[in-house]
């Protein structure tokens, strides 16, 4: 029999990108799932046939007729319905008895129809790969082809046939194992992304921890502990109690400015964005640019550190008056990308960086992704701000599976046992040819031109990264057939070759319908082939569907490899987005959080510094409030560094009105009571942070209205304060349809029309005809 595996048709690769691209979801898992059962179906159910078939010519009465057809009929059922499944427990006690049943299946039959029934331990060869560890598996593998050797020698084989016939099992048995395992892997895979994204995320998140330790840890314990020697000083020592409170003001201050830096630094930049800001920016300045960007697949952080770059180089380029042109260049070459920023007028005296100049902190922060950057003037008045990252030692990831080294090793294993069976398919064309001729000229013709085949197979089409549909791909497609087909004109009715190989690559590079049709032109020609050299009907009809489950298997096998490999990268780029999202989650944490309480830490400090000359039992009772803000905002830290996100709705409802009246102003204040869901309560908490921190924006701010109440929408949130002037950096009026204007992603107000948006909720904000501001947010309960 000759060696054959199979796949079921697909509709190809375009169909499934279409259908990624109109549906928002990837289909292609479902679809490899499908693809390997209904190929598994084919291959299996054709090889039952030709069993079945090989039995009607024999001299069998009915009821041997029956017993063959009930033993391949459960052989085909427990492949296909456990083995072949990619949800089965293999491992299982299940696997383990239907495992022995299938191996009486495929060796019992023997003793009643010989070698009719040779070749049905191929299905035992498949499923101990599948069900057996791998310090059993291949030892079984070679049993099992041992016994197969035995058979044909046994019932008086020559040499050549029985070694062929091996190679026949080898071949069964491995596209069986290829199949089932391609298919799995699919399915793990598509499991397996959100693991990875987890993993990603929790990692990502202990370097939260890192950050907010260096940065907050320090400078709140600091505050904290000022804070208890004011306490102390206030009776012995006013002036140095003073000196104290306007240090812990500017510990504040400078705290506050590090969050939002941090913040920012969070936030995934566009790197495209950027550039057209910059061009924008620069031709209103009158000065003549020229953009060029090649930013292909770059990685998140490499992104995000350019588009950095590139704005702080503009920025630096406005400084020059007579800056006339000025050149971007973005290039990606030799696993490198680079950031070129040149503009003239500019002298040497000029281009000194001044020491808190942004760009003076490029070198450090693009030496930790491993790159350079470099900025200096030329003689001709140029300067040239130059970076380079190296993309593939900084983020390429180690290949890994997320369920662990044993898939990891399958992978590898599927990859080398692809060439694998096609050299033994090879190697099958090589011996049915010695088995039709002698002549020496003739076997080494098959022999050179299946090689050249295999060569062209492994270094062209075996290769995922190989770009299908190209004149290149159909260049290749007609060497292929040129290296099947022109041998024939030679050796006439001793031609042998793979034709499979040249049909599942057709399948694989042609649109559908062309491959198809190309398909079945190609079958045809080879039984039409058949015929004339002199092949008998029973021949001619054997090694046409041969050609027919081979060349399914190979467009099978080649497309759930390739499918493996996207899907491998697909699940990367969505851990990448999850780790980009948790860092914007982050960045908005920290501001949140933190920002009204390092604002009320220094107002209040500055407070208490004012009234301790005048009223020492009010300057404690600010200093104890100030405590209390860096006590929460120490918990705050440890809070986002955790995940950790729930806040209590009664604490920051007493906090806002203590800072609000120490700035002043005069506040009503009208909560609801009612017991909430605990997602519902964190984001109202804080939304009210968020709104107290901005009234406090507003200078001449006199009264503040905060209330909440149950709406038919579910809770609403309100917060209106007056005193707000044209020139004060409050966001602008709300849409007319009632949605949450478009606001900077800096914006406090902007991360809370995230967290409201998150919920199902709608956030307004915007300033009134009566000069009031109003911050509404409804959200459903």
């Amino acid at each position: 029999m000759s060696p054959v595996a199979a796949l079921e048709p697909t509709p190809g690769q375009s169909a499934t990108a279409e259908a990624r691209g109109t549906t928002g979801v990837d289909p292609r898992p479902r679809l490899a799932t499908y693809l390997a059962a209904g190929i598994i179906v084919a291959v299996i159910a054709g090889f039952s046939v030709i069993g079945i078939a090989n039995l009607l010519p024999a001299s069998v009465d009915v009821l041997h007729g029956v017993y063959g057809l009930l033993g391949i009929t459960a052989l085909l059922a427990i492949q296909l319905l456990w083995f072949s499944r990619p949800t089965a427990r293999l491992r299982s006690r299940t696997s383990h008895v239907l495992f022995a049943v299938m191996i009486v299946l495929a060796y019992v039959p023997i003793l009643a129809f010989g070698m009719l029934w040779a070749d049905m331990p191929d299905f035992v060869g498949g499923a101990a790969l599948l069900v057996l560890p791998s310090r059993w598996a291949w030892p079984a593998l070679a049993a099992t082809y041992g016994s197969v050797i035995w058979i044909y020698l046994d019932h008086g084989q020559d040499l050549l046939s029985t070694f062929y016939g091996g190679l026949a099992m080898l071949v069964y048995s491995l596209v069986f194992y290829l199949l089932a395992r391609l298919a799995r892997m699919v399915y793990e895979l598509h499991l397996a992304r959100t693991e990875l994204a987890q993993r990603a995320v929790a990692e990502q998140r202990l370097a939260f921890a890192r950050d907010l330790h260096d940065l907050l840890g320090l400078s709140l314990s600091a505050i904290a502990l000022r804070g208890e020697l004011v306490h102390r000083l206030m009776r012995k020592s006013a002036e140095r109690a003073k000196e104290e409170l306007a240090e812990i003001t500017a510990t504040a201050q400078r705290t506050l400015s590090d969050v939002r830096a941090v913040s920012h630094g969070y936030r995934e930049l566009s790197l495209e964005k950027e550039s057209r800001t910059a061009e924008s920016l620069l031709g209103a300045s009158e000065i003549a640019v020229q953009v060029h960007l090649e930013q292909e697949d770059l990685p998140v952080q490499a992104r995000t550190l350019l588009a950095r770059v590139l704005r702080e180089g503009v920025t630096n380029v406005l400084r020059y008056s007579d800056v006339e042109h000025c050149q971007i260049n973005v290039r990606q070459h030799d696993g490198k990308v680079t950031l070129e920023i040149v503009n003239d007028g500019v002298t040497a005296d000029q281009a000194a960086l001044e020491p808190g100049s942004k760009l003076t902190k490029l070198p450090e922060e693009v030496a930790a992704l491993g790159g350079t950057a470099t900025a200096e003037a030329g003689p001709d008045g140029r300067f040239t701000l130059r970076v380079e990252l190296p993309l593939p030692a900084v983020f390429d990831r180690p290949e890994e599976d997320p369920a662990g080294p044993e898939p990891a090793a399958e992978s590898r294993r599927i990859r080398l046992l692809l060439p694998v069976v096609m050299s033994l398919l090879g190697a099958g064309a090589v011996v049915h040819v010695i088995q039709l001729t002698t002549v020496p000229w003739r076997i080494a013709l098959v022999a050179g031109s299946v090689t050249a085949l295999l060569a062209l197979q492994f270094s062209y089409f075996n290769r995922p990264s190989t770009v299908l549909r190209t004149a290149q791909s159909y260049a290749m497609l007609f060497v292929q057939a040129c290296l099947i087909y022109l041998p024939l004109v030679a050796l006439g009715n001793d031609w042998a070759s793979v034709l499979g190989l040249l049909l599942g690559s057709a399948l694989l590079v042609m649109p559908p319908a062309i491959g198809w049709v190309f398909f079945l032109v190609n079958i045809a020609a080879y039984a039409e082939i058949q015929r004339l050299t002199g092949a008998s009907t029973a021949a001619t009809v054997f090694y046409t569907v041969a050609a027919v489950m081979i060349g399914l298997a190979v467009f099978g096998l080649l497309w759930l490899a390739r499918l493996v490999t996207e899907l491998d990268e697909t699940r990367r780029r969505l851990a990448e987005m999850a780790l980009a999202e948790e860092r914007l989650r982050f960045a908005r944490d920290l501001h949140d959080l933190l920002g009204m309480s390092l604002s009320a830490i220094a107002l209040k400090s500055e407070l208490t510094a004012r009234v301790l000359p005048l009223d020492r039992g009010r300057a404690t009772e600010e200093l104890v409030e100030v405590l209390q803000l860096t006590r929460q905002a120490l918990s705050d830290v440890r809070s986002v560094a955790s995940g950790y996100r729930e806040l209590s709705l009664d604490n920051e409802s007493r906090a806002a009105r203590s800072v609000l009246v120490a700035a002043d102003v005069r506040v009503r204040m009208e909560m609801l009571q009612d017991e909430l869901p605990t997602p519902v309560r964190t984001v109202l908490a804080v939304v009210l942070r968020e709104g107290v921190t901005n009234v406090l924006r507003h200078s001449s701010v006199e009264s503040c209205e905060i209330a909440m109440r149950r709406s038919d929408s579910g809770v609403t949130l309100e917060i209106v304060n007056d005193g707000v002037t044209g020139t004060d950096p409050s966001p602008a009026p709300a849409s007319a349809n009632g949605a949450s204007r478009e606001v900077s992603p800096g914006t406090g107000i902007g991360n809370l029309s995230h967290r409201v948006a998150d919920l199902g909720g709608k956030l307004t904000a915007g300033v009134e005809a009566d000069g009031r501001f109003r911050l509404r947010a409804v959200v459903p309960v």
